[in-house]
């Protein structure tokens, strides 16, 4: 993935790379550390995130008047970071709704433009998904925290399979014009690698029963994962840039390493949406 582990260490050589697994490591430490410990940590690393997240993507949003994007962006930010510590205080639906509906008004005001309003919603998104669902997933009664690991072994195990199943096997590309370094081979390892990964963790330290859904449910967050990705590739082309942001040393923005995560935390929240979580 573009924001994966080691899916971008050839620009550079050595040391992008090392800069990269420098990074990797400080974020994992603190994704496990704040998971595992729950609560208002947890709810404020994840507002973060998602704050910036949607920042980015109205940066990135071409139908946004260039004019627009600072201030949609961060008025986007500001309306995810509090969605998310209110979420978490009570009443996410609700909070959500409220700051879905701010953000039109919002981006109508910044911009203008109808367009414009539907993109800063969409950032607004973007960033809410990120922001709540975790949180959200984690306390799930007897389940939450096997069900965050599971998101984060199946996102991390696809994307550094992915790279080396790739840089091993080559073979057909699997999008050129958005993703050029990115190949069939390498899909195929990281599909099968990650949805391993996400079944072994939950059948043996977690307890979970294996059974076909499991199985499903893992190649599926998989290959939403990678879509993802490809679907960050793509916006970024679109707008003629090499990463969402400059923040992370070797990974660019918090979309360029989270655009995986971002799909199956999605994946997360309608499952929880529908009451099978």
């Amino acid at each position: 993935m573009s924001g994966g582990f080691l899916s971008g260490g050839s620009r550079g050589g050595r040391p992008e790379l090392a800069r990269r697994t420098a990074s990797a490591i400080v974020l994992g430490a603190v994704a496990l550390a704040s998971a595992w410990t729950g609560g208002w940590p947890l709810a404020i690393v994840w507002a973060l995130a998602g704050a910036v997240a949607a920042r980015e993507w109205c940066a990135l949003a071409q139908s946004i008047p260039a004019q627009g994007r600072y201030a949609a962006g961060w008025g986007a930010a500001a309306l995810v970071g509090l969605t998310g510590v209110v979420a978490f205080a009570d009443r996410p639906g609700v909070a959500v709704l409220a700051g879905g509906i701010a953000s039109i008004g919002l981006g109508f005001l910044v911009t203008r433009s109808a367009a414009g309003a539907a993109q800063t919603l969409l950032g607004f998104a973007v960033g809410a998904v990120l922001a709540v669902t975790p949180v959200a997933a984690r306390h799930l009664p007897e389940i939450g925290f096997g069900v965050l690991l599971w998101m984060f072994a199946v996102v991390w195990t696809t994307d550094v399979a992915a790279y080396f199943t790739g840089k091993t096997f080559g073979g057909p590309k699997l999008w050129p014009r958005v993703s050029p370094g990115k190949t069939w081979s390498g899909f195929a390892g990281g599909t099968v690698s990650g949805a391993l990964a996400g079944v072994l963790l939950l059948t043996l330290g977690f307890d979970w029963s294996l059974s076909w859904r499991l199985v499903v449910v893992s190649v599926l967050a998989s290959v939403l994962g990678q879509g993802g990705d490809l679907a960050e590739s793509a916006l970024k082309r679109r707008a003629g840039v090499k990463d969402s942001g400059a923040l992370i040393p070797g990974h660019g923005g918090v979309l360029d390493r989270l655009d995986g995560f971002w799909a199956v935390t999605a994946l997360v929240a309608v499952g929880m949406l529908l009451g099978v979580l």
